[in-house]
């Protein structure tokens, strides 16, 4: 019997390098237009308890005060937005969405007005977090191979979720932090007393 001809899927850990790499493209040509014409695009951070600041939410993961902050959040950017879709596209989408806008709010309910917000690590805290908890909930090997690499690799990072380092957003660690539990919670397959043979 023949049948219509297959087209082979390109394996996941491809198309997050695709997915990763295209991110971070987006994030240098931004900063480079932002460079270039007096940097209008940083007044597009989130702006806490400013009606007109919640555009930040939507953009100002994307959005760097300069080529130094966006140099120090570029490998880990790759490094985790890799691992978070490696495993699943779609869930690591919902995930960096879920991240995103947590992490957006939060900054806008409760860091300081007259202040703006922006930069990756938003994402960077939420995936690091994310990729934890996902690894501890869903007890596959490979995710918790993920989630003890990055805990080894990232854990002392977590410590910017505290206040005290002028000129950081610890807001926007603390919330993406909080937005990556919450996506790993939500997100997660595997339910209690399940066994391995599900999957």
């Amino acid at each position: 019997m023949t049948g219509m001809p297959t087209t082979a899927r390109e394996p996941a850990w491809k198309a997050a390098a695709l997915l990763t790499a295209g991110f971070v493209a987006v994030l240098w040509v931004l900063e480079i237009f932002d460079a270039a014409t007096g940097n209008p695009l940083d007044s597009f951070g989130v702006r806490p308890r400013d009606e007109d600041g919640l555009v930040g939410v939507a953009v100002a993961p994307m959005l760097h005060f300069g080529f130094d902050h966006l140099v120090s959040n570029t490998v880990p950017v790759l490094v985790l937005g890799f691992l978070t879709l490696a495993t699943g596209i779609g869930r690591g989408l919902l995930a960096t969405a879920i991240i995103w806008v947590v992490g957006g709010l939060g900054v806008w309910v409760v860091a300081q007005p007259g202040s703006i917000h922006a930069g990756a690590s938003i994402l960077i805290f939420g995936w690091i977090v994310f990729l934890v908890v996902r690894g501890l909930l869903d007890r596959r090997p490979t995710e918790i191979l993920i989630g003890v690499a990055v805990f080894l690799l990232y854990s002392s990072a977590l410590l910017g979720v505290l206040p005290g380092q002028p000129g950081v957003s610890w807001q926007g660690h603390l919330f993406g932090a909080v937005g990556g539990f919450v996506a790993a919670r939500l997100l997660t397959t595997r339910t209690r007393g399940e066994s391995s043979a599900t999957y």
